[in-house]
C-alpha cells in the first residue's frame, strides 16, 4: 500500500486581518492632536555645478599631459619626436618626448627671467627660437586686450636684462631633449610676442619696441643663429608715437603676428584689422591693402591664414572676454585673388552641439593651425582652438558656406593655475600643432596639453 507523502512542516503564513471598512457617515475616534515641534530650518542644498563633459566627433584622444605640474601652455611646436611647450603662467618652456603619443613624458625645461614670459616658439631643424618678453599678467596691467600698452615702458621697470628680459634666444636642438643655447638677440623695449619662421633666413617677429603704442612687426635676419640681427619694421600708421603720429583706432591696435607666404606677409592687428604686406624687400616692407571690420564688429583680429593655392585668406578674431559681456567673435573667410581688394564672403559655423552662451566664460575662436612646411598641410581643412569649445575641424572646400567635420572638447580643468581675477573656469584651449600624420596637439591655460588623432571625416 503506498505510503502517503510526509506533510511539510512549513506553515502558510496567517493573512493579515483585513481593515474594519468605515461606515458611511460615522465619525472616527477621537484622538489627541499631535504635539508641536519646532523644526530646524532645512538647510540649502548646494548643487556642484554642471560638470562639461569631453565631446568628440572624428578625433580620438590619444594621450594627456600636465607638462610635468606646468598644465598651463601656449605654443607648442612638434620636431623629430619631441613636443616644445611654451607656457603662460608658469613662465619658461617645458620639453616632452612624445614618441609614444599615448604616453607623454617631460624631459627638460628652459627657464625664463622672473618677470618675464616665453609664450611663443618656433622650430624647424635643428634650430628652436623662443621669445622672451615682459610678463604683462604678472604687473598691474588693466585691461590688456582692451587698450594700448603704451604707457607701460620699459624705463618704468628698470633695465632691460635686470628687471626682465627681452628679445629673441636661440636653441641648437640637434638633441632634441636636451636644447642648447647658441644666441640671444636682446631688443630695445618690452621684447617679442610672436614669431613666423619656416626655417629659412628671415624671421617675422612681434616687436614692443620704444617709441611705439603697441607691438608692430620686426623682421630678423638669422643669417647666424648666434647672432640674430634686426632688419626692417612696419606699423599702422598711427602707432609711431616717438615720431609723432597720432592713434585714430579704437581700442588695442597691436600687431599679434603674421603669416608669410612667398613675397606676402599677412598681419593680424587685433583691433587694427588684417593687412597684406609685401615683403620682397625685408628691410622696408610695403603695404599692399588693409581691413578692418572693427567696428561694427568686436575686432581681436589674431591669426590671418593664407591658403595661397585658393587665393582665400582666414582669419580668426580672438575672443578675450565673456561671451555675457563681449561680442561673439568670428572667423572670417577672404577672397584675395584681388590682393588690393580683400573681400569676405563667409564665416565659418558657430559650435553649437551645446550651449556655450549658457555656460558662460570666454567663448569664441583662438587660433589656427597655420599649414606650416613640416606639418600637415591642407587647402580645404582648417583645424581651429576656441575658447570654451576645445579643437574644431572644418572643411573649407566650398569657401562660401565652410562646415564643421569634427571637434574635441575636453573635460574642465582639474587645476586652476590662472591668477587674473574674475576668470570663470571653462577650457582656454590656446595653440595647437599638426602632424603630417594626423597627430594633433592642443594646448591650454589650465588644461595640460591633449594628443589626439585626426582621421578625416
Amino acid at each position: 500500500m503506498a505510503r502517503k507523502p510526509a506533510r511539510s512542516k512549513l506553515r502558510r503564513p496567517k493573512s493579515k486581518p483585513k481593515p474594519k471598512s468605515k461606515r458611511p457617515g460615522r465619525k472616527p475616534a477621537h484622538k489627541a492632536a499631535p504635539k508641536k515641534v519646532a523644526r530646524k530650518p532645512a538647510r540649502p542644498v548646494r548643487r556642484p555645478p554642471p560638470r562639461w563633459e569631453s565631446a568628440s566627433r572624428n578625433l580620438v584622444l590619444l594621450g594627456h599631459s600636465d607638462q610635468g605640474g606646468r598644465a598651463d601652455g601656449t605654443q607648442v611646436m612638434v620636431n623629430g619626436g619631441y613636443a616644445y611647450v611654451a607656457h603662460v603662467f608658469s613662465g619658461g618652456v617645458t620639453v616632452l618626448d612624445v614618441r609614444d603619443p599615448r604616453a607623454p613624458k617631460p624631459v627638460n625645461f628652459l627657464p625664463v627671467h622672473p618677470k618675464s614670459w616665453s609664450i611663443h616658439l618656433q622650430s624647424f631643424g635643428d634650430l628652436l627660437l623662443v621669445v622672451e618678453e615682459y610678463d604683462f599678467f604678472k604687473a598691474t596691467v588693466q585691461n590688456y586686450y582692451a587698450a594700448s600698452i603704451a604707457d607701460i615702458h620699459s624705463s618704468k621697470f628698470g633695465a632691460n636684462g635686470v628687471d626682465y628680459s627681452a628679445g629673441l634666444r636661440v636653441y641648437d636642438i640637434k638633441d632634441r631633449a636636451k636644447p642648447r643655447p647658441i644666441g640671444f638677440m636682446p631688443t630695445e623695449g618690452l621684447g617679442l610676442h610672436r614669431l613666423w619662421w619656416s626655417g629659412d633666413r628671415y624671421v617675422y617677429a612681434t616687436a614692443l619696441l620704444d617709441g611705439y603704442t603697441d607691438h608692430i612687426l620686426l623682421i630678423i635676419d638669422l643669417a647666424d643663429p648666434a647672432r640674430p640681427t634686426p632688419l626692417g619694421r612696419w606699423w599702422l600708421p598711427g602707432m609711431w608715437k616717438a615720431g609723432g603720429e597720432t592713434n585714430q583706432f579704437e581700442g588695442r591696435v597691436a600687431l599679434h603676428h603674421a603669416i608669410v607666404a612667398g613675397d606676402t606677409a599677412y598681419a593680424a592687428w587685433r583691433n587694427g584689422g588684417v593687412t597684406l604686406l609685401d615683403v620682397m624687400d625685408k628691410s622696408a616692407p610695403k603695404l599692399i591693402a588693409h581691413r578692418n571690420w572693427s567696428p561694427p564688429f568686436a575686432g581681436g583680429t589674431h591669426t590671418a591664414l593664407p591658403i595661397p593655392d585658393r587665393s582665400l585668406l582666414v582669419v580668426a578674431d580672438e575672443a578675450t572676454g565673456d561671451i555675457a559681456k563681449e561680442p561673439l567673435k568670428y572667423t572670417w573667410m577672404l577672397d584675395i585673388r584681388a590682393p588690393r581688394n580683400p573681400i569676405t564672403i563667409a564665416t565659418m559655423p558657430v559650435p553649437a552641439e551645446r550651449d556655450y552662451f549658457k555656460k558662460g566664460g570666454q567663448f569664441g575662436p583662438h587660433n589656427l593651425w597655420e599649414n606650416r612646411p613640416e606639418g600637415f598641410r591642407s587647402s580645404t581643412t582648417i583645424f581651429a582652438t576656441y575658447q570654451s569649445a576645445g579643437l574644431r575641424v572644418f572643411d573649407i572646400a566650398d569657401q562660401y558656406r565652410p562646415r564643421e567635420i569634427g571637434h574635441f572638447v575636453a573635460n574642465p580643468p582639474a587645476q586652476w593655475l590662472d591668477p587674473r581675477a574674475n576668470m570663470k573656469r571653462v577650457l582656454h584651449s590656446s595653440d595647437l600643432y599638426v602632424t603630417k600624420d594626423g597627430l594633433v596637439f592642443v594646448t591650454d591655460y589650465n588644461a595640460g596639453m591633449h594628443i589626439l588623432q585626426w582621421n578625416g571625416e
